[in-house]
C-alpha cells in the first residue's frame, strides 16, 4: 500500500495520551496523569547503588526521595532521605520501602487530584501500565492541567 512505517499501538487511546502523543479532533479532552507526569522531578536509584552515592543527589530534585528501579526501569520501591543517617555505606535495598504508591499514567487527572487533596499528598509515582516509571505528578501540575482542559 505504499506505506514505510506501520505500527500498532496496542494499548488504546488513554494509553496514548497518558504518554504524551499527539492527538485530533475537536472532542472531549481526556485528562490522564501521565499527561503532566515530570521525569526529572524525581531522582531513579538502582539495586545496588550506595546511599552515599544517592544522597547528594537528592538535593537537585524537588522530592526527598529516590524511586528504586530495576535494569528495565520497574519501579520496585522508594528510598527516603529520612531512612539515610547513619547508612551512607549501606546499599540502596537496605533502607528502601518496597512497593510504594503509585498510579497509572491513564488515572483521571480529576478525581487523583482530589484524592491527593483529601489525603495531603503533595506528589504520587506514576507508572506505565507495566510498572515503567513515567514521573512524579504534583497536585499543582493536575490543577494547570484540568485548567488548560476546561
Amino acid at each position: 500500500m505504499g506505506f514505510a512505517h506501520v505500527y500498532d499501538f496496542v494499548d488504546g487511546k488513554v494509553e496514548w495520551i497518558a504518554h504524551g502523543l499527539p492527538v485530533e479532533g475537536a472532542g472531549p479532552h481526556y485528562a490522564v496523569a501521565g499527561e503532566v507526569a515530570d521525569r526529572g522531578a524525581v531522582l531513579a536509584c538502582r539495586l545496588g547503588d550506595r546511599i552515599g552515592d544517592v544522597a547528594h543527589q537528592l538535593d537537585t530534585v524537588a522530592h526527598d526521595y529516590c524511586v528504586v528501579l530495576n535494569d528495565h526501569d520497574i519501579v520496585l520501591g522508594r528510598m527516603r532521605k529520612k531512612n539515610m543517617p547513619g547508612a551512607l555505606g549501606a546499599v540502596v535495598e537496605d533502607v528502601m520501602e518496597p512497593g510504594p504508591t503509585t498510579v497509572r499514567g491513564t488515572e483521571p487527572a480529576k478525581g487523583l487530584l482530589e484524592r491527593m487533596k483529601i489525603k495531603n499528598v503533595p506528589a504520587v509515582i506514576v507508572t506505565t501500565s507495566k510498572g515503567r516509571l513515567m514521573g512524579v505528578v504534583t497536585q499543582e501540575a493536575l490543577h494547570r492541567l484540568l485548567a488548560s482542559t476546561a
